[in-house]
């Protein structure tokens, strides 16, 4: 029997044509494929049958394989078993849970911290509690997706500011208020960090609260790694909200949002992406509480992770590569077309070196890249190799 077709009427309505949308994202060198990890999250792995050195994960710090990581897990599960069973406000919410959001709360010095399912659910979560249909959200304009939709879908007046401007937002503001202004700390596709004590005094004077997504600035910058706000030596300031993620640095899964008693209350009452699903497994919680122990104790960690940044650096300098200026893991390279990006991380698969490249509409038009990321995993002559591969790529390929 043949298999029905894609496209076609139905009840006398022609579905959409999807296998010709997906032909155009083809023909745009913008349609994305899964690749299969077959092998730990390493920077040595097995990768659609090949082994590679990778440059593209985000456990910066080394932690997802972690052998006290890997057994907390598995002590965990032994304990409480392995689903949680329920939404955290009916009976998922264990000891393991509770002993997390208190130890993460003392990690980035805030009162109270709500652990959420994905970072992206808890962006959708904060931003639709605390502003509703028709107050105004100003975000920067290279924010991470789940903070843009987290405005729409919350049905607010979504604004943008320049990339990165304090002054830029004041001046907007100057025309109207604003019910909440949302940052990442360390942007994901260029590495570099807002400039957020200027950005809390803008947000203090316009009487707005500050949501900072620190997922790349957790357990990387900032005294034990406490993040973006350590970083520019912000502590638990009126108005500031943070959301951190806990699958990146820490190498586990999950996220949460810390601040005052109030804010967690709130979230609990209103949050949706946080009342209407499953907790996370108990379990996993138990390995983030290893995870968040190993990264606060291990400081060589971040700085092996220094060390290494300004080795490729220098590197690319020597070379003449254009690397984004960054003093974060995240190292991009820029392409400008996404033909081009996608040419360059080919010819260095090819080399056994996997760089992902990151197109539109990820990053803006004109800015595709090679997003290169270190971990303390990787060793010095990781990075040697991967700058002899670079040299290798052609130079009127450069931009």
């Amino acid at each position: 029997m043949a298999a029905p077709a894609e496209t076609g009427p139905v009840g006398g309505v022609a579905l959409p044509d999807l296998a010709g949308d997906l032909a155009a994202l083809r023909q745009a060198h913008r349609y994305r494929a899964r690749r299969l990890l077959e092998t730990p999250q390493r920077p040595r792995a097995r990768i659609d049958g090949r082994e590679v050195l990778s440059f593209c994960s985000n456990d910066y710090l080394g932690l997802a394989a972690h052998p006290q990581v890997v057994a907390a897990v598995t002590q965990g599960a032994a304990r409480w078993g392995l689903g949680s069973g329920a939404a955290h406000l009916v009976t998922g919410h264990s000891g393991a849970h509770q002993a997390l959001e208190e130890e993460l709360a003392d990690f980035v010095g805030q009162p109270r911290a709500l652990l959420f399912s994905t970072g992206y659910m808890a962006n959708l979560g904060v931003i639709a509690a605390l502003a509703g249909r028709g107050e105004t959200v100003w975000q920067d304009r290279l924010n991470h997706a789940s903070l843009i939709d987290g405005a729409l879908l919350a049905r607010a007046r979504l604004r943008r500011y320049a990339h990165a401007d304090a002054a830029d937002l004041a001046r907007r503001l100057a025309d109207g208020g604003a019910r909440l202004i949302a940052t990442d700390g360390v942007f994901s596709m260029d590495g570099d960090l807002a400039p957020l004590p200027t950005l809390a005094e803008v947000a203090a004077g316009s009487g707005a609260w500050l949501l900072v997504d620190d997922a790349h600035g957790l357990g990387v910058l900032g005294d034990e790694g406490r993040g973006s706000l350590a970083h520019w030596g912000l502590g638990a300031v009126p108005g500031l909200i943070l959301m951190g993620t806990l699958g990146k640095a820490f190498g586990t899964f999950g996220a949460f949002v810390a601040g005052p008693h109030a804010l967690i209350e709130t979230l609990i009452q209103r949050a949706r992406s946080y009342i209407y699903t499953t907790a996370p497994p108990p379990a996993l919680a138990e390995a983030t509480r290893v995870a968040l122990a190993i990264a606060r104790r291990e400081d060589w960690r971040r700085e092996r992770l220094g060390e290494l940044i300004a080795r490729l650096r220098a590197g690319a300098a020597e070379l003449g590569l254009p690397l984004a200026p960054s003093q974060t893991p995240i190292q991009p390279l820029i392409a400008g077309s996404a033909e081009r990006a996608l040419d360059w991380s080919r010819r260095l698969e090819e080399a056994g070196i996997l760089v992902t490249a990151i197109r539109p509409p990820t990053v803006p038009e004109g800015a595709a890249r090679l997003r290169i990321t270190l971990s303390a995993a990787h060793a010095p002559d990781d990075v040697d190799r991967l700058l002899e591969a670079l040299a290798d790529l052609p130079r009127e390929a450069m931009p």
